[in-house]
């Protein structure tokens, strides 16, 4: 578990609700369609002082707000996701359960959080790895929850050590260049326009390769992804769904932090996934 502090005020305190309104405008969150409710999803009843933020709303982190002394967790992962149990049972009653006790409110961005052009999970990833946004991966959208970005020519070896400085891991590279026996002479191709999409996005790999990218980052991998690269000449960088939206709430954290003069704490929880 890691931590990053941001300067506060000590006896500076807003409501939940004010803090919410902040950030729902901010983060344009009405122009979303989400999984999940964005904005406060527990309230408990105290005005907030001290808020910690991470990227998902587990056990482990309310134990560490808890531990803090914070009045408020705020969150890219919270909860009431579409298809899960209505009830408050079980490990989300032991959370839920644990937050009401301590009088800590829960505070979630989730597609919003992805999306924002300047503090969101894509704009940040691309600013870590030195790439600049130019388009969204769906022309469509008005608020895009992927984008494309251009860099100078690259190898897939170079991209690779950029991520693995940048996150702290080494990130799964599946060749675009693949043939069965094929020929080990033949030129390397250089990527310089990249698809991004944080998280779970990784069957946004086929629109990436129709929009005419290199390669295409995004956190998690299944079995098809790999046919979907080789298939499609299109390299695949899977770099851990908790990685690439570290940045996100953390970047949303310093924003409230600077707008309220509130003490702000990023915990970050290990993950692997």
């Amino acid at each position: 578990m890691t931590a990053h502090d941001t300067p506060l005020s000590a006896d500076t305190t807003i409501t939940a609700q004010a803090l919410t309104e902040f950030c729902d405008d901010y983060l344009s969150a009405s122009a979303f369609k989400d999984y999940a409710p964005n904005g406060l999803q527990v309230d408990g009843g105290r005005p907030i002082r001290r808020i910690v933020t991470g990227v998902t709303a587990c056990e482990a982190l309310i134990d560490a707000a808890i531990a803090e002394d914070a009045d408020a967790i705020m969150v890219h992962h919270g909860y009431f996701w579409k298809g899960e149990p209505m009830t408050i049972t079980g490990m989300k009653g032991q959370r839920i359960r644990k937050l009401m006790q301590h009088g800590i409110s829960l505070i979630g961005y989730h597609l919003p959080l992805d999306a924002h052009p300047k503090i969101g999970n894509n704009a940040k990833l691309a600013e870590m790895l030195g790439l600049t946004i130019t388009e969204a991966l769906y022309p469509h959208e008005s608020h895009p929850v992927g984008n494309i970005a251009t860099c100078p020519p690259q190898s897939a070896e170079s991209l690779t050590q950029t991520i693995t400085q940048a996150l702290g891991r080494i990130p799964l590279h599946i060749s675009g260049h693949y043939q069965y026996l094929a020929d080990a002479a033949a030129a390397p191709k250089l990527l310089k326009r990249i698809g991004i999409c944080t998280g779970g996005a990784q069957d946004m790999i086929e629109q990436a390769a129709a929009m005419g990218c290199d390669a295409y980052i995004s956190g998690e991998i299944s079995e098809r992804t790999t046919h979907s690269a080789r298939e499609l000449g299109i390299d695949y960088f899977a770099c851990g769904h908790h990685a690439t939206e570290r940045a996100g709430i953390q970047a949303l954290g310093d924003i409230i932090a600077q707008q309220f003069g509130l003490s702000v704490r990023f915990i970050d929880i290990n993950n692997p996934a």
